[in-house]
């Protein structure tokens, strides 16, 4: 599934959160959005789901397995002006995507009705992800509202994922978890990447993660797109690394 970018811009009064001309996410790439607080990412991913609406210009998705409409050279929809890319896009942006005063168990059966899952096949689903949850989610009667904030990422992440997207995207899912769930989360999205294709969008302040599973690093100040990496040989290291150290 591929993204594009055209003229996008959001301000809030006199400042500019997101300034795009131009910016294509190809199908199957596995991006990392990197940047200071303040930078943008948050609001360009909020610009992507249509949770916010852009001053100017639009987003677009391109999806190469549908056919073309009439009149159409390929398949694009503008993500404002229909909800069909809700069909394949899972998404985790903060807490207010969950539902606080559910069960973990009752939110995850609430989103499998909501995507025609099975039981069965939110049962296989869930058992995927048992070392992750590490037996503090499912089966524990807690609220969500209930949970640390580490737990609740946790929530998000695999509820997001539950649709099996074919686009995916993370707004700093490392935050709030351990080293060892942090490792885990790297893992998962690379297996997903490779086993389905999708489409991951992935916003950090951890550099070393990000370089770790990006394919692809863009990097924002001041809504700007300032550098587009390939990172497909983790050549961005040494390139996010000058740029901080020069911007502390």
């Amino acid at each position: 599934m591929e993204i594009i970018i055209n003229n996008l811009r959001k301000t809030f009064g006199e400042k500019v959160a997101v300034d795009i001309p131009d910016l294509t996410i190809h199908s199957g790439e596995l991006l990392g959005l990197v940047g200071n607080n303040g930078a943008g990412k948050s609001t360009l991913f909020r610009l992507i789901l249509d949770l916010i609406k852009a001053d100017t210009g639009a987003v677009y998705m391109k999806d190469p397995a549908q056919p073309p409409l009439k009149g159409e050279s390929e398949r694009v929809i503008n993500v404002a002006e229909t909800e069909a890319w809700k069909d394949w896009t899972g998404a985790f942006v903060d807490e207010s995507f969950l539902i606080d005063y559910l069960t973990p168990d009752e939110y995850f059966q609430f989103i499998a009705r909501l995507t025609d899952t099975s039981d069965e096949q939110l049962q296989e689903f869930l058992a995927q992800f048992q070392h992750f949850m590490a037996d503090e989610l499912t089966g524990q009667k807690k609220l969500i509202r209930t949970l640390s904030a580490g737990n609740k990422q946790k929530v998000g992440i695999m509820a997001a994922m539950l649709l099996r997207p074919q686009v995916l995207i993370l707004d700093e899912p490392f935050n709030f978890l351990d080293p060892s769930s942090q490792n885990a989360i790297k893992h998962m999205l690379q297996k997903y990447n490779e086993e389905t294709g999708a489409t991951i969008l992935v916003s950090s302040h951890n550099l070393q993660h990000t370089v770790d599973i990006s394919s692809r690093i863009v990097l924002l100040e001041n809504g700007k797109v300032i550098q587009d990496i390939d990172n497909r040989e983790h050549q961005a290291q040494a390139i996010l690394e000058n740029y901080f150290e020069i911007n502390e």
